[in-house]
């Protein structure tokens, strides 16, 4: 009972921290709002020593430049988390992320604790409870990016026939955004309000492209603004996009048939060895425990798991053909 209190009672206190580290770089609301107002109308405000700041739109500024919370700093300097929140449609803030993040964490090394595990694998515990989220977060975008992929050859299709329809391409992209579900409706309609805004079409297609790293939608990006230099039929450019891009989609599902038997080889393979060691501590305890208790099955359980990583390396490697 003594160390789950202390568990605890190390937990409380650093949340605490956290939090109180939080609210000392946290801004005034007033300074907030004032830099916001100037940032919008391209005014620069005076800082402390007297030099005035650049002032960036904020249409095109980043998330983290807004400057607020110090989860979201340190987040920033991890990796650019807010565009894996924006490409997986996740309205979460920096500060909350990683709150989610470190009580997962302290979950793991909780359960270390009141379960019959060795107290060293405590670290490990809390580290893959901690990225549980993160790999949620991944899941989540990888999962919406395909979707987006799969709707774009009927949007481009969308594009080709208001154009010839007579529409401009600005309105396309708000017919895209109304008559398409989601993701690449609003992707679409957020490029399209960029342009009622004042954003032009270039500097909206580009974010999208960023917001969206998709081959296909960077060739898009790349055919309309050529076509904007140097003129031509736009509406049967789309529709040979849209061609190549089903074509592609026959061709990636004939190789994931082909390769459907080593991926499953794979599944099991690596799937075999955690589930038989669990298995075993089930079984017999005491039998299994050696491993992890003596010197020797340490070092052969390193082994074994730096090997089933190779393993893994290999198999992708093989399965993973590029279309």
């Amino acid at each position: 009972m003594l160390p789950v209190i202390i568990f605890v009672s190390v937990a409380i206190g650093f949340a605490s921290l956290i939090g109180f580290v939080a609210l000392s770089f946290r801004p005034a609301e007033e300074n907030t709002a004032e830099d916001r107002l100037a940032v919008l109308t391209g005014v620069s405000r005076k800082s402390s020593g007297g030099q005035g700041e650049k002032g960036v739109s904020l249409l095109s500024a980043d998330t983290f430049d807004e400057g607020g919370a110090f989860a979201d700093q340190v987040l920033a300097k991890l990796g650019n988390i807010s565009y894996l929140m924006d490409q997986a449609d996740v309205s979460v803030s920096g500060s909350k992320f990683l709150t989610i993040c470190l009580m997962a964490g302290a979950a793991g090394a909780f359960i270390c604790i009141i379960t019959p595990v060795p107290v060293w694998l405590m670290p490990v515990f809390a580290l893959t409870a901690a990225a549980l989220p993160l790999v949620w977060l991944l899941l989540k975008r990888k999962k919406r990016m395909a979707k987006f992929n799969s709707q774009l050859p009927e949007a481009l299709e969308l594009l080709s026939r208001s154009l010839r329809a007579g529409h401009s391409l600005a309105s396309g992209f708000g017919l895209v955004a109304s008559e398409l579900h989601d993701p690449i409706g609003k992707e679409f309609g957020r490029a399209f309000e960029e342009q009622n805004l004042g954003v032009t079409l270039d500097e909206a297609l580009e974010d999208m492209t960023e917001r969206v790293p998709n081959m296909d939608l960077r060739f898009f990006a790349t055919a309309v603004m050529l076509q904007r230099q140097t003129g031509g039929d736009l509406a049967e450019i789309l529709d040979k996009i849209g061609t190549l891009i089903r074509e592609r989609f026959k061709l990636a599902g004939q190789i994931a048939a082909l390769t459907g038997e080593g991926r499953l080889s794979g599944i099991v393979l690596l799937a075999l060895p955690p589930v038989l060691m669990i298995t075993m501590l089930y079984l017999n305890y005491d039998y299994a425990m050696v491993l992890f208790r003596d010197p020797t099955g340490r070092k052969l359980m390193a082994g074994a798991i730096v090997m089933q990583l190779l393993g893994a390396l290999v198999i992708r490697k093989i399965i993973n053909v590029k279309v």
